[in-house]
Parts: C-alpha cells; sequence; structure tokens
C-alpha cells in the first residue's frame, strides 16, 4: 500500500466506496469530493503496491490563518476488503502529520457506535468532547465530536 495525493480521477470511485459504506446515511457524491478538492483541503489517496486500485482515502480541511491554524478531519474511508490491515491508521497519521506541520488542533466527528474508529482515534490523541444527536442523516446516528490537541511536529522535537 501507498500513500499520494487524491487525484480527481479517483472521485468516482470514491463516491462509489461512499455508497457502500455508508448506506444508511447520506454518502458524499462525486460533487462533494470536487468541491472539497476545489477548496484546497488535504485530500489523500491509499492505493495498492502497484498503483491500480483505490483502497482509501482521507480528508483534511484548513482554516485560519498562519500561526492560529485548526483542522478538521472530513472523511477516512477504506474499501471493506482492505479493512483490519492499518490503512485508515496510515491515513489518519498522514493527516496528522500535515496538522503537526501547521501546528492546527484537529477536530472530527464519528458515529457513536464505530467503537473501531473511536479507539482508533483515542489511540492516537483525540478526546470525546460531546455528543451531536442524530447527526448522520437520514439513519438519525448520533456522532460524538473529538479533538486532539495542536501538537509540534515530529521533526522539530528532534531538532529542539
Amino acid at each position: 500500500m501507498k500513500l499520494d495525493q487524491l487525484r480527481r480521477s479517483d472521485v468516482r470511485r470514491c463516491a462509489e466506496i461512499e455508497e457502500i459504506l455508508f448506506p444508511g446515511d447520506d454518502p458524499w457524491s462525486a460533487h462533494a469530493f470536487h468541491s472539497e478538492l476545489d477548496q484546497g483541503h488535504h485530500y489523500l489517496a491509499a492505493r495498492s503496491d502497484d498503483g491500480t486500485q483505490l483502497l482509501g482515502y482521507a480528508g483534511l480541511a484548513v482554516v485560519g490563518r498562519r500561526g492560529d491554524y485548526e483542522s478538521s478531519v472530513h472523511t477516512i474511508g477504506v474499501v471493506p476488503e482492505a479493512q483490519g490491515q492499518g490503512i485508515g491508521k496510515a491515513l489518519l497519521r498522514a493527516l496528522l502529520e500535515r496538522a503537526d506541520e501547521l501546528k492546527a488542533p484537529v477536530f472530527l466527528e464519528v458515529r457513536t457506535d464505530n467503537a473501531t474508529a473511536v479507539g482508533l482515534y483515542e489511540q492516537h490523541g483525540f478526546q470525546k468532547l460531546g455528543v451531536r444527536k442524530r447527526y448522520y442523516q437520514p439513519s438519525g446516528a448520533d456522532a460524538f465530536t473529538m479533538a486532539r490537541p495542536a501538537q509540534a511536529p515530529a521533526r522539530d522535537e528532534v531538532a529542539g
């Protein structure tokens, strides 16, 4: 598996994966992914070693000014047949590296019934802030809001 930038040519497949992963809610459309890319958000793709298959994707939005950035994980998705292989973890870590470069805190929402994702986020320093009732539609599933404080990039700590 290798990570690189999400390409516009990946968008249709991302929307297909969304349909598979989130059938009871409002999966992102190709238009939504194009909009995220148009806004310049940081999107990554996880690809098979030979680069022929899109195994997953992840996106981080960054807002604010230099020295006062905030970031938000907008999505992480991994095809069902590749789940449990560390792809989601690798995507999350890459997003967090970008946030750390900017010394930005990271926020996200995650379904309260997605114990695997909640555990992954907690392992990476996220804490639950609260619950958004009926956040996911049309299922009405609740979401935890979670945050990870801003952290200095690893290279600063080594150089420090």
